[in-house]
């Protein structure tokens, strides 16, 4: 994997487009975990923001969820107007975010998507999250997170 994979590409426009302003690192193919990706950056595993795309009656909702926490989706979904939460299959992650499950960033999709962000989060100085690709990774913090993502804070658990 590349730094000039198409879908880094894409993101890395998309975060130049909203002013981000941390780097962009491509991890071993090996590191498919939050816990791996935080031993290869040497950061705790919670500064890991995971983009969890999930279905919420055929409407995608994007979860950026630090990766110490489990989304509890029965309080997200009481938290976040009530509908159902479950886990996107891999088709309506592709059709929405032009992404696959591993590497879908938290911007970048072909339109937007209503995302919420852990507010657990905040409490690290720099947050790491997916650039597009399983590979590909990118700093950040989490107040330019925020603003990137136009994402509500929200605690998951």
């Amino acid at each position: 994997m590349s730094a000039d994979h198409p879908s880094v590409v894409r993101f890395r426009a998309a975060h130049r487009e909203r002013g981000g302003t941390g780097e962009i690192v491509i991890l071993p193919d090996s590191v498919h975990t939050a816990a791996l990706a935080a031993e290869a950056l040497g950061c705790e595993v919670g500064a890991i923001a995971n983009s969890l795309l999930f279905d919420a009656g055929g409407s995608p909702v994007l979860i950026l969820t630090s990766g110490a926490h489990r989304v509890d989706t029965a309080l997200v979904s009481e938290r976040t107007g009530g509908v159902p939460l479950k886990r996107a299959k891999p088709e309506l992650v592709k059709e929405h975010t032009s992404q696959v499950i591993g590497g879908v960033s938290p911007i970048g999709h072909p339109a937007p998507i209503r995302t919420y962000i852990d507010s657990w989060l905040r409490r690290h100085e720099v947050v790491w999250a997916a650039a597009g690709h399983p590979a590909a990774v990118f700093s950040t913090t989490y107040d330019e997170l925020l603003a990137m993502t136009g994402a509500t804070p929200i605690d998951v658990e």
